[in-house]
């Protein structure tokens, strides 16, 4: 029951941001991750969670956005957040990524103030009169500490340029709900943005994932879309246990904030980017760094992951 006619499918990367040693986006790296992207067929989602969109400079976000248009642009679907506290910016982010050929804008909730849901729907209907591009809703509860009610969701979904929303809240009665609503529905795509229910989620007949390990091995994730696709449940089981050994390398007894430090470092040793992350992120040094790339290089080893 996975549809491939929808627009917005499949392995979404979102991709981590990296940066020079003094604190400038590095156009190598970022034109050799989103390389290794295409070469197994997933699409890049920049400026968001795991890009530290929130610690970037409007400059740097513009011109990082520019390199990836210059290089890919008809090459592969191209996401970018537009998320921010202040509606004009992100209006403003929207019009530049629409310009530059992106496909598809990322909206999280503006998150200092707690809303009301009649305000959240505002918040929503306002950004997309303003902007041109199509607009992905893009939920995440551990950042915002606010929750898209589902029922709002469902109400966005009827504008034609809302086409999808990214789920990333872990509560999987609400995304079974929504992934049978998205599946009625041919304009309007749900992602699931919660790593370890990447597998499940494909196969209940999610439209796609967005998992941040996609950035280290994006090929993995291709591997368990295509298994989604010939109904291989095995397969698909045995690919999530692998990413969650990997995920686990850079994520377990870690904050967000201390995690995508350590998944650079896994990057790093793949040669992809260096370790660089932006305040109020701090890089990771000494033997925590040793061991990371250490359970990293084992685990490539153990399931022969090399060129994934």
């Amino acid at each position: 029951n996975y549809n491939m006619n929808k627009k917005f499918t499949g392995v979404i990367v979102p991709m981590i941001t990296p940066f020079k040693r003094n604190g400038e986006i590095d156009e190598n790296a970022i034109i050799k991750i989103i390389e290794n992207f295409i070469k197994v067929g997933v699409n890049p989602f920049i400026l968001g969670t795991t890009g530290e969109s929130a610690s970037i400079s409007d400059e740097e976000k513009f011109r990082f956005a520019q390199i990836v248009s210059k290089n890919f642009k008809g090459k592969t679907i191209l996401y970018a957040g537009v998320g921010s506290n202040d509606i004009k910016l992100s209006v403003e982010y929207a019009k530049q990524y629409y310009d530059l050929g992106f496909d598809c804008c990322v909206a999280h909730l503006p998150s200092y103030y707690p809303i009301t849901d009649s305000q959240i729907l505002k918040y929503y209907e306002n950004l997309i009169e303003q902007i041109p591009s199509d607009l992905m809703l893009y939920n995440i509860k551990a950042t915002t500490h606010l929750s898209i009610p589902v029922d709002i969701v469902k109400k966005l979904s009827q504008h034609e340029r809302i086409v999808g929303l990214k789920d990333s809240e872990r509560d999987f009665e609400r995304i079974k709900d929504l992934i049978n609503f998205a599946k009625e529905k041919n304009d309007f795509s749900f992602l699931i943005g919660w790593g370890s229910k990447c597998g499940d989620g494909l196969l209940l007949g999610a439209d796609g994932i967005v998992p941040s390990t996609g950035n280290i091995t994006p090929g993995l994730f291709k591997e368990m879309l295509n298994a989604v696709k010939q109904k291989d449940i095995n397969t698909v089981r045995k690919i999530q246990l692998i990413a969650d050994e990997i995920s686990e390398v850079y994520q377990k007894n870690k904050l967000l904030s201390e995690s995508l430090a350590a998944l650079k470092v896994m990057m790093e040793t793949e040669q992809l980017c260096e370790k660089f992350v932006l305040p109020p992120l701090t890089e990771i040094e000494g033997k925590e760094y040793d061991d990371i790339r250490k359970g990293y290089t084992e685990l490539i080893e153990k399931y022969e992951l090399k060129n994934n």
